[in-house]
């Protein structure tokens, strides 16, 4: 039996591979770098250990789920904790708020702040529990390939105000432009501009509130060691260092792909966790894409960049949150930058992860390890990073040291940083974009790139660039997805003592 393979071991192409194997197909994921994880690598460097990606874990269950389908305990392969407050939020003119997951606390400060705006979170909240009603619980794991599924789903989406932006739902229900930010932040975890992000991405609060944030003992890269040794032990090979320059297509079907060193491995169909973007014009010749021309791929708006600085100090600053969000003095100004001007701002916001405030093992004893990252244009900006990146760093460092660890830039032991051109480059990444397509109305759902491909038969599509979107979450779904598409074997491949997805 020809396997399924999987193009790119971030955690949509471990996930697939995982559902695959346990509807009982034959599964290989190609990566094409030294390390698995994608997005979720993992650098280490002078005894620290920094994730590269992702650093906040929601819908823990979606992870647990993937265990359980190949007769495993979860908690045999990784532990999460739960972090608290969820993310610290600091004001430019001074005070902060911590977004945390108990009402009792929540309600006291947005009292403190401005009480008339307690009900109005009170119904905000209302609002993003029925939008998560219809936008996760109904939608998240199913597959728009057809224009019914989307028109289906209209009704609910014009009652819920989904036309509007996330900012100008959370407007409409709160006074206190400091609360506003707290609460519209969010969508540019997964890409998206809260003044354009429409506002069925409000399910997001829901999602954090209802299942809270949790953070990966030893780092989110121990979950991405979880599932590969997970893989391992139901005879799915993981590769690395395999890269694919090409998808072989016959009689309008995916019949397997080519390497960089000329392997050819036949497949039954192909998995793709790459850019969808990058993976219709690099990988597939043009004489199979009637749909998704050069053209037509064009057209599709990118998602912003990211620069982002990992470093290492001596001692530690025990007060810290494990995320906190640096506010800059501008909010819709900065993003007008970042996302329509594409200019690379004087001023920035920054998002800061201390994971050794949840497991000091990430970093030598009295040590202290962070990355700072802060949302920057994608490629399509002209910005000259090789002449930039140095300034900027130290801009953010600066930054750092005047609102939040004083004393910084002479503790610091050991750095290394990326921008846009780590994203277009190492995983091959359409304009640098650190999200995939811009998560807009007009890209969202059935507007998005489809998980089935529509030039290809037996071509599919998972990770942040295909429905439903960015985020842990999102990718996660996106391959359960697949099980929805892709027909189960006549006869399937047994894992001993597992009762196969759709088996008898």
């Amino acid at each position: 039996m020809k396997p399924y393979v999987v193009i790119g071991s971030g955690f949509g192409g471990l996930a697939s591979a995982v559902r695959l194997r346990a509807m009982g197909h034959p599964v290989i994921v190609l990566e094409a770098n030294e390390q698995p994880g994608g997005r979720a690598s993992v650098w280490r460097k002078d005894g620290f250990t920094f994730d590269a990606g992702p650093t906040v874990i929601t819908a823990p269950y979606l992870l647990g789920e993937l265990f359980s389908l190949l007769g495993r305990d979860p908690r045999d392969y990784y532990t999460l904790d739960p972090v608290d407050p969820f993310y610290r939020v600091l004001f430019p003119e001074g005070g902060h708020f911590d977004y945390v997951g108990d009402d009792e606390r929540l309600l006291a400060q947005i009292a403190a702040i401005s009480p008339p705006d307690v009900d109005g979170y009170r119904r905000l909240l209302k609002q993003a529990q029925d939008t998560f009603d219809v936008g996760y619980t109904g939608l998240a794991d199913q597959p728009f390939t057809r224009l019914p599924d989307m028109l289906r789903v209209v009704p609910d989406m014009v009652r819920l105000g989904s036309w509007r932006s996330i900012y100008g739902m959370v407007a409409k229900h709160i006074r206190d432009e400091r609360l506003r930010q707290v609460l519209t932040f969010e969508p540019l975890l997964i890409g998206g501009n809260p003044f354009t992000a429409p506002s069925i991405y409000l399910l997001i609060h829901w999602l954090e509130r209802k299942w809270g944030v949790w953070f990966p003992r030893g780092g989110t890269g121990a979950v991405v060691n979880g599932l590969v040794q997970l893989l391992g032990e139901v005879g799915v090979d993981v590769r690395c260092n395999s890269p694919v320059t090409r998808i072989r297509v016959e009689g309008g079907r995916a019949s397997g792909v080519e390497l960089a060193d000329g392997t050819v491995i036949e497949a039954q169909g192909v998995v793709c966790n790459g850019d969808p973007s990058f993976t219709y014009t690099n990988l597939i010749d043009p004489e199979h894409r009637r749909t998704w021309t050069d053209k037509k791929v064009g057209r599709v708006r990118q998602s912003m960049s990211l620069a982002v600085t990992y470093f290492g100090t001596e001692g530690t600053w025990p007060e810290l949150a494990h995320h906190t969000i640096v506010l800059g003095p501008r909010y819709k100004g900065l993003l007008d930058d970042v996302f329509h001007k594409r200019v690379l701002a004087d001023d920035m916001s920054l998002y800061v992860h201390a994971p050794t405030r949840t497991d000091p093992s990430l970093a030598p004893a009295g040590k202290e390890c962070f990355y700072v990252l802060s949302p920057v244009p994608n490629q399509l900006s002209g910005i000259r990073w090789e002449d930039e990146q140095a300034r900027y760093e130290d801009a953010m460092l600066g930054e750092l040291e005047r609102r939040l660890l004083p004393g910084l830039r002479s503790r610091i032991t050991t750095k290394l940083s990326v921008d846009p051109r780590y994203f277009e480059g190492r995983l091959r990444s359409v304009h640098g974009a650190a999200f995939g397509p811009e998560p807009r109305l007009e890209q969202s759902a059935w507007f998005r790139y489809h998980n089935q491909s529509e030039d290809v038969a037996g071509l599919y599509f998972v990770g942040a660039g295909t429905h439903p979107g960015a985020g842990v979450p999102g990718v996660l779904n996106s391959a359960k997805v697949l099980e929805r598409l892709v027909a189960r074997p006549e006869t399937a491949l047994p894992v001993p003592g597992v009762r196969l997805l759709g088996v008898a």
